[in-house]
């Protein structure tokens, strides 16, 4: 793997984990740990997660070209 995409894929899932957080106990642990939503570190952080979701989706497109990505029915 690409470090990049390992990089990348591990921004995904803390912004994953951020929201999760976020959804289910109303606690902001990015803008926790950087000091606040508007917080200059915290805002980089939210970029970066937003551009990793944006690099992960090239893999994605990748993988189902290639037919590696395949939904099984259920019976």
């Amino acid at each position: 793997m690409k470090a990049i995409n390992l990089i990348t894929l591990v921004l995904v899932i803390v912004g994953g984990i951020n929201w999760g957080l976020v959804g289910l106990a109303q606690f902001d642990l990015v803008a926790a740990i950087f000091g606040g939503q508007d917080a200059l570190l915290a805002r980089v952080v939210y970029v970066l997660v937003g551009l990793s979701a944006l690099w992960q989706i090239v893999p994605l497109l990748q993988a189902g070209s290639a037919g590696q990505v395949r939904a099984e029915a259920r019976r």
